[in-house]
């Protein structure tokens, strides 16, 4: 089982990652905002309203595409099995 990702995909996505912004982790591009924050917010029954009301530096399209790029792979993982 093997899952490939191709370069563009990931450059495409509105993240990025940088030693000196919140230790390197993966943060929404042009915010502090880490993108872990979308995630635990949505896992504790947060809406995707809500959380953007609480991040105004992330927009919904940023956040859109991220969730839109875990649905996709997490299908691909499943059809590549």
């Amino acid at each position: 089982m093997s899952l490939v990702i191709e370069e563009k995909e990931i450059s495409e996505l509105p993240i990025t990652t940088d030693p000196d912004i919140v230790s390197g982790a993966p943060v929404f591009r042009g915010t502090r905002v880490p993108v872990e924050a979308l995630i635990n917010n949505l896992e504790a029954g947060l809406t995707l309203e809500e959380f953007l009301e609480n991040f105004p530096s992330v927009t919904r399209e940023q956040a859109i595409k991220v969730l839109d790029f875990s649905r996709t792979t997490l299908q691909r993982l499943a059809e590549s099995q």
